[in-house]
């Protein structure tokens, strides 16, 4: 399914409105054959349901005083059927844009995760995980409004009032604009109001994705909150921000109470009108009881689609607020839309090289400074310095998460800038510091880069990892269930599985930030044996504040101030007794 302005790439256009002929080209016209039988359903619906008041003159004029049976049973059949129609038509209607809007609603869903999924790293570190999960699922349910039965009724409610209005004035002018005069006064308060609505819409939508983010985040850390006894601190927080979604609740729901009591007064006062006017007119002999009958009636049937229209035209503005904060997401720049991304990589040998790389993460705040080296197919590259030297930022370079302001990092002489994501990360490895585990069990997590791997194939990834050390330990083995983000599992046993998800996954180019941080000395023992094998003919980076771990690296850069301070293996670095002497003799004394 096309977004909904696939034309708007740039970011400048970020901030412009969904426009109803927007929607209805993008949302609307593709489904038009469904439309359209609503219309029809709509328009059937509508016209049998006029048959009762229409009908009504002839009944008090016609039928009753001349005690004509016969016509007053064929009067009942013939009503009879048209309520019988409008009933079935509002079911078919129901049912067939009700159904269309949800299958919509889910396809837009999928697109926007899809979307979402496609962005930079960068976008993920300035955004709320729960506010994203709030834009894709609240945003998009609005346009159900559209290719639901809200813009068909609105469609069908106005030829309601339309061909209520020609049966009014066929029986009285004079009384049909005087009608005309408040409905006239309350449409155009209706259009100030929905002016005056949709940016309330449009701003709720950003106040629930920060509530929700910030109640996804307080889970989360549940643990953590409790461990700091700050309960009432996040309660206090959270109350916050019901309140504000409260006090922008109260402003759109006082403008639709103006809407509504504005209706009821303007059409109060034409129905008392009409009430004298009628009964003069009766009284002079102007109009039969029929015809005031009649005219009452139909009046109903222009003046309730109106007031109807009211509360859909709410709907609506409620929809395109929704939707113009999900074509914000839909026109940012996805990775892969990058045009210089032309390269596609076959097969990829694992020679790194920096060449003169730094990189910002904002207007001067360079990290890192004129980063040179290279790491052959299958070495070991080892980054060692303090916290917040650049050890991240270079790892991140690595792995395509980040991009150099200035310099190039090249893989295999392609200057990775140039190549296509999907074609460089089907041969990378990442084990993170703080491993990311999905709910679910031991064996999907390892399956996670390759669900269609033998049996074989991940028994060997489970023993190279050792994590059938304590899953064998385990009523259910590897279809143990880990629990959210495997809170069921030690640290050391999360990175174990990590480690397994990497080595089924058969890299050529392995990323290593603090692979070993969360480990206990036996784990650590065992791990360093499966890692020895996972680097086995692959370019690995690795990133390690436990020295220990990298002494048979073949090559160490210390990293200081986002600069190399020193590049060699370990026993040139201890020779020329630097800051890596440093750092390492003061470990082994602790």
């Amino acid at each position: 399914m096309k977004s909904f302005k696939e034309t708007a790439h740039t970011s400048d256009k970020k901030k412009s409105k969904v426009t109803m002929l927007t929607a209805f080209k993008t949302i609307i016209w593709p489904r038009r054959n469904l439309v359209l039988i609503g219309l029809l359903l709509i328009v059937l619906s509508r016209l049998s349901a006029l048959v009762l008041p229409w009908k009504t003159k002839a009944l008090l004029d016609d039928i009753i005083p001349n005690k004509d049976f016969d016509q007053l049973y064929a009067l009942l059949l013939i009503v009879g059927i048209a309520i019988l129609v409008s009933a079935a038509t509002s079911f078919l209607l129901t049912k067939i844009l009700s159904v269309q809007a949800q299958f919509l609603i889910s396809e837009l869903r999928a697109q926007v995760q899809k979307k979402v999924l496609s962005l930079p790293i960068s976008f993920f570190d300035n955004t709320k995980s729960g506010a994203l999960v709030s834009r894709i699922m609240s945003d998009v349910e609005g346009v159900r409004n559209l290719i639901g039965t809200g813009l068909v009724q609105m469609v069908g409610g106005t030829i309601t009032a339309i061909i209520s209005l020609v049966l009014l004035v066929n029986i009285s002018w004079s009384m049909t604009l005087f009608v005309l005069v408040p409905v006239a006064v309350f449409g155009v308060i209706a259009l100030k109001a929905f002016g005056y609505i949709r940016p309330i819409f449009k701003k709720r939508g950003v106040i629930n994705a920060e509530v929700t983010g910030r109640l996804t985040e307080t889970l989360a850390g549940v643990r953590v909150i409790k461990a700091f006894n700050a309960e009432e601190q996040e309660n206090i927080v959270f109350e916050k921000g019901v309140n504000r979604l409260f006090i922008n609740v109260k402003k759109s729901l006082t403008a639709t109470a103006i809407m509504t009591s504005s209706s009821t007064f303007l059409l109060g006062i034409a129905s008392t009108g009409i009430m004298g006017i009628g009964g003069y007119k009766i009284m002079i002999g102007e109009l039969t009881t029929g015809d005031f009958l009649s005219f009452t009636l139909l009046l109903g049937f222009m003046i309730a689609p109106i007031v109807q229209m009211s509360n859909i035209g709410s709907q609506l503005t409620e929809a395109l607020a929704g939707l113009d904060r999900t074509e914000e997401l839909m026109n940012m720049t996805a990775e892969e839309d990058d045009v210089n991304r032309v390269v596609a990589l076959d097969t990829v040998k694992g020679d790194l090289v920096f060449n003169d790389v730094s990189f910002a993460y904002g207007e001067g705040k360079e990290v890192i400074h004129n980063i040179s080296f290279e790491a052959p197919s299958g070495s070991v590259t080892a980054l060692v310095g303090s916290s917040g030297s650049g050890k991240s930022t270079i790892a991140g370079l690595s792995a395509t998460f980040l991009n150099p302001k200035s310099g190039m990092v090249t893989i295999d002489g392609n200057d990775l800038s140039t190549v296509q994501l999907s074609s460089f990360r089907k041969h990378l490895g990442v084990v993170l510091q703080d491993e990311f585990l999905f709910e679910g069990s031991i064996k999907e997590n390892i399956l996670f880069p390759r669900p269609n791997a033998t049996d074989a194939q991940l028994q060997a990834a489970v023993n190279a990892a050792y994590v059938n050390e304590f899953t064998d330990r385990f009523d259910d083995g590897l279809e143990t269930l880990i629990g959210e983000r495997g809170v069921k599992l030690s640290g050391g046993q999360r990175q174990r599985i990590a480690i397994a998800r990497a080595i089924l996954a058969d890299p050529k180019i392995i990323i290593l930030d603090e692979a070993t941080s969360n480990l206990d000395t036996e784990s650590e023992a065992l791990i360093q044996k499966s890692l020895n094998k996972l680097t086995e003919n692959r370019t690995t980076i690795v990133i390690a504040h436990r020295l220990s771990t990298i002494r048979r690296a073949d090559q160490i850069l210390v990293i200081e101030n986002g600069r190399i301070a020193e590049r060699g293996n370990h026993e040139e670095l201890i020779a020329a007794q630097g800051r890596y002497y440093d750092l390492y003799t003061y470990q082994a004394k602790i």
